[in-house]
């Protein structure tokens, strides 16, 4: 059975976000199809994470490296400040409803949404 997740990181909070990411990476290497969306005040993270001798910085850049991230909420990454970082990282940003990502486009494709 193949397996197809979208975790969606919403918290703030950085040791969450890091769940996001553990996750994330553990069911990407076992062969899941696996896309992480960064949403709400999640977003701030993005800014904070990039700087190396931020905590969860390493965790960050493999999850970066490894292909997981799917995009960064717009609405929520402006609001947050974080949107010329996630721009500056080349990380896809997606508002397609009301400015936000729509999660009905990925249980469209068949993945399982887990929320952080």
């Amino acid at each position: 059975m193949e397996h197809k997740i979208a975790i969606v990181a919403f918290a703030g909070e950085p040791s969450c976000f890091a769940h996001a990411l553990l996750n994330g990476l553990d069911m990407q290497a076992r062969g899941w199809e696996v896309k992480l969306i960064i949403e709400g005040k999640a977003t701030a993270l993005v800014k904070e994470l990039a700087e190396a001798e931020a905590p969860f910085a390493p965790l960050y850049a493999k999850a970066k490296t490894a292909g997981l991230i799917d995009c960064v909420c717009r609405a929520c990454a402006t609001k947050t400040g974080a949107l010329a970082a996630a721009e500056a990282q080349g990380l896809p940003l997606s508002g397609e409803m009301q400015g936000h990502p729509s999660m009905a486009r990925y249980v469209e494709a068949g993945y399982t949404i887990i929320t952080i």
